[in-house]
């Protein structure tokens, strides 16, 4: 069984002027990161032609499904039963995006399937991580 999971969704860019774009997006859950989620956009998405990556956690997503969630970078809710809407903020500014609430819904299932809700930790090598950050230190 894989310990990846990478999904294909569609986002919504939403702008003031002239309307709002549709973006590919990718969805990744790695079982090596069990706590985490990352959203990649592609190169064209991006203002300065680069691809971005925001990584949040998955309980974060899960949340936001339901209910208004998250107080930093990455903000989620429900725009209504179909849609949810994530905000990126950062330094050069901030982005509003609606995605497809049950491609959303899905992609976490699929998540589920490699890494049960709960078991995170069981999942997490800390050993390894240790000494890694021992070696940049």
């Amino acid at each position: 069984m894989s310990s990846v999971i990478d999904q294909a969704v569609q986002a919504r860019l939403i702008a003031t002027a002239p309307r709002s774009q549709v973006i590919p997006a990718n969805l990744r859950y790695d079982r090596a990161d069990p706590f985490a989620v990352r959203l990649v956009f592609p190169p064209a998405a991006s203002l300065d032609g680069a691809e971005v990556a925001w990584t949040f956690g998955r309980e974060l997503l899960e949340e936001g499904l339901r209910t208004p969630a998250g107080a930093g970078d990455v903000q989620i809710w429900p725009y209504d039963a179909d849609a949810v809407v994530i905000e990126f903020h950062a330094a050069g500014g901030m982005a509003v995006v609606q995605f497809d609430a049950q491609e959303l819904r899905t992609f976490l299932t699929r998540s589920y399937g490699l890494v049960a809700k709960g078991d995170e930790a069981g999942h997490l090598d800390v050993e390894a991580d240790l000494a890694a950050l021992l070696r940049e230190a």
